[in-house]
């Protein structure tokens, strides 16, 4: 097991800075904006052979009322000091102490954990008068750090893992592991379940799941394993229209989440009964489909509409999704807990289908097989001539196909080629790309 190390402070004091500097990467969205960070933010870090996790976590405001957001980014960050062995106190060196930081670091001194007091932004600082108020906190010796410059920052995290005595990690422990993760990103417009669909599957209130779009900022990593297999479960946060995106720290979200979809090893795109597919929808899944991500779709709040709604969202679906009609439809309900179990299955499905490898052989003979049943349009003189196929990549799986005057074969012949091959690999859940390559004619210049 890796030590884990908690950063807790009010906001806007640049925990999430610090947060991207221990883990060296950009994984936490940072701006001069408070209140950005939401929910618990998982990472991973190493220094020298001495490998830990870092949990980045909102501004925390231990008494905020009761029903609101930051009441609920106060019960995340009491969560993440409870699971961590190590908590960094971060404040801020230039701004100066607030009441908001005693109120912290009373509640650090009755928990008994081993803390260490950062005050960050202390470039150009000397360790003197500047620093000296912040010992009223009663948490010993004041650690000056600058996570914008990384000043500071390794005696900082030799200090934390030392006092926790921890063994060094084999470079090699977890290489085999990693291989058999699957990143499962979790996309759709604001507001249609996400969240809660995550916490239903870990069995706890892991993620903030508000009645408020937008809830979600950023895309949230939370490790998992069901039946011995490991996931990455990635919290995105919900997409708008463009039109509709007025805030900045918005725009930020909006990336992240595009790069989640990018990087995941399958996506599922959550649907809302009560509202139907809507344009936004669309958009969504063409991005995916475009990004070339294995796909699942599950529609959610199912136990919220008559029979008459959920045949209208059939058909809207059948409609404005119908070039996702590769991928499997689950209809569930997040709340309650139903239909999540085949929804896995598909996941799995979908995930193992990105990654199947095609025989030349068995392509080819495939390819032979749907000529004869079928042959291409004649474009001109010359009728389209399919010779052979191979694998050109995968995730997505990618087919190239050679022959002589490719260029003429119809987008309808393409969709008679994807579906038999579809067919015959148990392609299901991911997107498939057939590309044409004509034969080069070494006399076509002396022809002309």
């Amino acid at each position: 097991m890796k030590p884990v190390i908690a950063i807790i402070g009010r906001p806007n004091v640049g925990k999430s800075t610090l947060f991207n500097r221990l883990t060296k990467s950009r994984d936490a969205i940072v701006a001069d904006f408070a209140g950005l960070t939401r929910d618990r933010h998982y990472g991973q870090g190493r220094l020298g052979r001495r490998e830990y996790i870092v949990i980045d976590t909102g501004g925390f405001e231990p008494d905020a009322a009761l029903g609101s957001i930051l009441r609920e980014m106060a019960r995340q960050t009491r969560q993440a000091v409870a699971e961590a062995d190590a908590v960094l106190f971060v404040v801020d060196a230039r701004a100066g102490l607030s009441a908001q930081e005693h109120e912290i670091a009373g509640y650090l001194r009755r928990l008994g954990k081993r803390c260490l007091l950062v005050a960050n932004k202390a470039e150009g600082m000397r360790e003197g008068a500047q620093l000296a108020e912040f010992h009223e906190l009663g948490l010993g010796d004041v650690l000056p750090v600058s996570a914008a410059h990384g000043q500071g920052v390794r005696g900082m995290l030799e200090a934390a893992l030392d006092a926790l005595d921890w063994p060094d990690e084999d470079e090699n422990t977890n290489t085999e592991a990693n291989q058999n993760l699957i990143r499962l990103a979790v996309a759709g417009r604001p507001n249609v379940g996400k969240s809660t669909l995550i916490n239903t599957w870990l069995g706890e209130e892991r993620l903030i799941a508000f009645d408020q779009p937008g809830t979600t900022r950023d895309a949230i990593t939370v490790p998992f394993e069901r039946d011995g297999q490991r996931f990455e479960l990635i919290d995105t946060a919900g997409l708008r229209r463009k039109g509709k995106v007025f805030e900045a720290i918005e725009k930020f979200s909006v990336v992240k989440t595009l790069q989640a979809i990018t990087s995941a090893g399958v996506v599922l795109l959550l649907l809302d009964a009560i509202q139907g597919v809507t344009e936004q929808d669309a958009h969504i899944a063409g991005f995916i489909l475009d990004s070339g991500r294995a796909v699942t779709l599950a529609v959610n709040k199912w136990d919220s509409v008559s029979a008459y709604q959920r045949e209208l969202v059939r058909r809207s679906i059948e409609s404005r999704l119908a070039f996702l009609k590769f991928a499997e439809m689950h209809f569930i309900s997040a709340r309650k807990r139903q239909g999540l179990g085949p929804l896995w299955t598909s996941l799995i499905r979908a995930h193992q289908a990105a990654r199947r490898k095609l025989p030349t052989p068995q392509l080819t003979r495939l390819l032979l097989e749907a000529v004869q049943f079928q042959q291409p349009k004649r474009v001109g003189m010359y009728r389209p001539k399919l010779r052979y196929a191979h694998q050109g990549g995968v995730n997505p799986p990618v087919v190239v196909v050679h022959g002589n005057s490719l260029e003429g074969v119809t987008d309808s012949y393409k969709r008679y080629l994807e579906g038999r091959l579809r067919k015959a690999f148990e392609l299901t859940g991911t997107p498939l790309r057939i590309e044409m390559k004509s034969a080069h004619n070494p006399y076509a210049k002396e022809n002309s």
